[in-house]
Order: C-alpha cells, then structure tokens, then sequence
C-alpha cells in the first residue's frame, strides 16, 4: 500500500498543487464561456422583442429612436444595444451615438431566409437549460429522455436554424443528386414524415412545383 510522508500531499490536493498559469488559462476560458452563455439569453431577448429586426428596418439610430419604434423602454434598450455592440453582433458609430447592422450582422441575426442565420440556434441552446431537471433525472434512474419531452424551444430552434439551408439546398442541390427521386416526386408520391420535428424540409418539398 502506497503512503505519503507528513510533508508530501498527494496529487491534485492542496495549494501548493495549483499551477498558477494553468489556472489562468482555465478561468479565462470559464469567463468567456459565462459571457457567451449570458450573451445567448440576450440575443433571444433581442429576436424575441423584434429588437433586430427593427434596427435592419430604420437603419442608423440612437436608442430613443430605436425605443420609439418598439415600444420599449430606452434605457433598458440602450443597456441591450451596449451589451450587444460589445460582442460584435451589432455596430455603433460612437460620432453620432447610433447603433446598426451591418450586412454582414443583418444577414446573421435579422433576415430568417439568409442561409447564415443563426438565431434560432440560441433558441435550441435555451432548451438545454430548460431540460436541465429532466436530463438530470435521466442520470439518476438511466432511463433517458424521449425526443418529445424536450422543452418546445429546442424544436422551434432546429427548425428556425436549418430551415435557410433546407430553403437553399433541398431543391437545388439534394434532390437531383438522388437517382430518380425527383421525377417520382414530379409524378406524385406520398412521403411519410417520421420524427421530423416540425417538417420544414417535407412541406419545402411539398410546396415545390417539381
């Protein structure tokens, strides 16, 4: 049986088995982890309050004129617009103190048939934070978690995510690369949608004059 002496502590206990640069590097991971974690709860904040959408549409603008076009308290809006322009998702022109989208930031956060949209992924990322208690029982008695008990934003938040590259690709690109499928699909054939979520690439194709 191995034994340490008085003055020897055994690995990974103790103050004097802390590596100061390593823990550095790990708490300066732990706060941009916690900064993109209390940054995606504000993007939905944003997407659900219209905030991004209303900026692409009147352009340039301060936060009271921003506030006058959503109906939202200015200083609460001003607080969102700092937070967000310091993490490079919205622009600011400190000489006029306004706040933008660029095309770039439009494309990502304001237009939900760019195929670079990316919102509806925070939406799924929430759900994890919803479902916390129900995976946390899955630990515990290893049962699982059926694909239905998720919290609705995950659903909603795969389908606002891959709709645009659906939308973009299903038709152009997938389809005619499948010997035949396309011509059945023109001729008419019933297509079972099993465990698609919500759909969006059976009703693309659906609605497609083939």
């Amino acid at each position: 049986m191995e034994t340490t002496t008085q003055n020897e502590k055994p690995p990974g206990t103790g103050k004097s088995s802390v590596n100061p640069d390593a823990l550095n590097q790990l708490l300066g991971q732990m706060v941009n982890d916690l900064g993109a974690a209390a940054n995606g709860a504000l993007v939905v904040l944003g997407d659900g309050l219209g905030i991004y959408t209303a900026l692409a549409e009147i352009g340039p603008a301060t936060s009271e004129k921003l506030a006058e076009k959503t109906k939202l308290n200015e200083r609460q809006l001003r607080e969102w617009l700092s937070a967000q322009a310091a993490s490079g998702y919205v622009s600011y022109d400190a000489e006029k103190n306004s706040f933008f989208l660029s095309p770039e930031q439009t494309a990502v956060f304001a237009d939900p048939d760019s195929p670079a949209a990316m919102v509806g992924g925070f939406y799924g990322v929430s759900a994890v934070y919803h479902d916390e208690p129900l995976v946390a029982e899955s630990f515990r008695t290893g049962r699982g978690l059926a694909w239905g008990k998720h919290h609705t934003c995950l659903f909603c938040g795969t389908e606002r995510f891959f709709r645009p590259g659906y939308q973009a690709n299903i038709n152009e690109s997938w389809i005619p690369a499948l010997d035949g499928v396309q011509q059945k699909l023109s001729d008419g054939i019933r297509v079972a949608d099993i465990g698609c979520g919500h759909g969006i690439s059976t009703l693309i194709m659906a609605l497609t004059r083939w």
